[in-house]
């Protein structure tokens, strides 16, 4: 009896961690959405995983079109700056970083030539803001 009464409460705790998680990534991407601006168009995907620590790193693949110019948006918590994220080429080159740029919570880019991407997010270590839910928006310029 015991047993199954600890298993209930686990599985219900399991439950609720979980559902807490994702209302906490829902207002994350809600408050991150204030940087895809009018000029941009969303492409209807919220990249979102959940960060225990800084030293956790959440990947993401997706693809650039050529001859677009795209924004990108990266946050965590409820303030900007609690991001890092890096931007790499099929080939694992680095395109960017946001860590140069004091972690900006955008970029805005033009692409040349379609190509596969990379994106790495992790929480800032420096910075105590962070949530724990990293989320990408991406947004691309209508021609």
């Amino acid at each position: 009896m015991k047993k199954s009464l600890y298993k209930g409460l686990l599985i219900l705790s399991i439950v609720g961690l979980s559902n807490a998680a994702k209302a906490q990534c829902d207002s994350i991407a809600s408050l991150c959405s204030k940087h895809i601006i009018a000029q941009f168009i969303s492409d209807g995907q919220s990249y979102r995983s959940l960060l225990l620590n800084s030293e956790e790193m959440a990947e993401f693949h997706t693809t650039f079109f050529g001859e677009t110019t795209y924004r990108l948006a990266a946050c965590s918590g409820k303030t900007d700056g609690n991001l890092i994220f890096n931007i790499y080429d099929q080939d694992r080159h680095l395109l960017f970083t946001n860590k140069n740029y004091a972690n900006a919570p955008y970029w805005d880019f033009k692409v040349k030539n379609t190509l596969e991407c990379t994106i790495e997010a992790q929480l800032d270590a420096n910075k105590n803001a962070g949530s724990g839910c990293a989320v990408i928006l991406i947004g691309f310029k209508q021609k």
